[in-house]
């Protein structure tokens, strides 16, 4: 049973790269049984080892879902990113898919525990190797995960995260994540940065409030600065920023922000979905 709860190294060694996404979506929508043949290396002009990994960032980021029977189809989500967005160039595109990532525990297990988990800001890679095998190790009893997949995957998340002129120059295959400006590396030391709030468009905060669970209508500010799969955790929101946001919902009428009585609520529509603010935020 532990098996399948969890997924480390599914990448194949190669981050997501650059025109990954647009072209798997795309090969996809036209063709259903696109992995079938040689991991559907022919279809996207690749090896096979980089079509599997092309095929686990797409199921990753929930943009596609796969089976046996039927093939790949692209999910409510990646419709709406293939419809209105398929160059993957617009800001808000790109938080939803790092959101997706970061909140996905079962196939990007690491990614999930680097996001909520981990607790340093500043580290050297040897710091980040050790905390990640810790957390690996508390998740299950009955799990053994190899310690070079752990470290792969930590490899992994420092390279798609970085800018680009911080990765290695000879390296022409850079990741489209290292626009989001959420780390930083200096001789030697790697630093998560609050991202840009310029850069950040206040629809993903509201996103994440809403697609946690489809049940709730209201949050604690102060719960949701530190929540597991919340805007402050996947996004690395400090406190102040997160508020800066909130106001920002709140002058257009996509949330309340109650502070009677020094509770600080936040509340929203009932029935929303966070494939609705998705929807909402392609077709305004």
């Amino acid at each position: 049973m532990g098996k399948n709860k969890y997924r480390f190294k599914g990448h194949e060694s190669f981050i997501l790269r650059e025109g990954w996404l647009n072209k798997g979506l795309y090969e996809v929508y036209y063709d259903p049984k696109v992995f079938s043949e040689n991991y559907g290396a022919d279809a996207l002009g690749v090896g096979p080892n980089m079509a599997k990994s092309i095929r686990y960032w797409l199921k990753s980021a929930d943009l596609i879902t796969d089976s046996p029977k039927t093939g790949a189809t692209l999910t409510d989500i990646g419709n709406l990113i293939f419809t209105h967005d398929p160059c993957v160039e617009d800001y808000f595109t790109l938080w939803l898919i790092h959101s997706k990532i970061a909140k996905n525990r079962e196939l990007a297990t690491a990614w999930n525990l680097f996001f909520n988990e981990v607790s340093y800001e500043e580290f050297k890679k040897q710091q980040i190797y050790d905390e990640m095998e810790a957390l690996v190790s508390d998740l299950d009893g009955d799990i053994h995960i190899a310690q070079s997949s752990v470290y792969a995957d930590c490899d992994a998340i420092l390279r798609m995260y970085l800018p680009a002129k911080e990765t290695n120059p000879e390296e022409k295959n850079t990741s489209p994540f290292g626009k989001l400006g959420l780390l930083k590396h200096t001789e030697g030391i790697y630093y998560r940065k609050q991202p840009d709030l310029n850069k950040l468009p206040e629809d993903i905060i509201w996103f994440l409030l809403v697609d946690k669970d489809k049940k709730r209508t209201s949050v604690y500010l102060d719960d949701l600065w530190k929540e597991i799969d919340g805007p402050g955790k996947i996004l690395q929101l400090k406190r102040t920023a997160l508020i800066e946001m909130l106001e920002r919902l709140e002058e257009k009428d996509k949330i309340v922000m109650n502070r009677t009585a020094g509770l600080n609520m936040i509340y929203w529509q009932k029935g929303l979905t966070g494939e609705k603010i998705v929807e909402n935020y392609y077709e305004r």
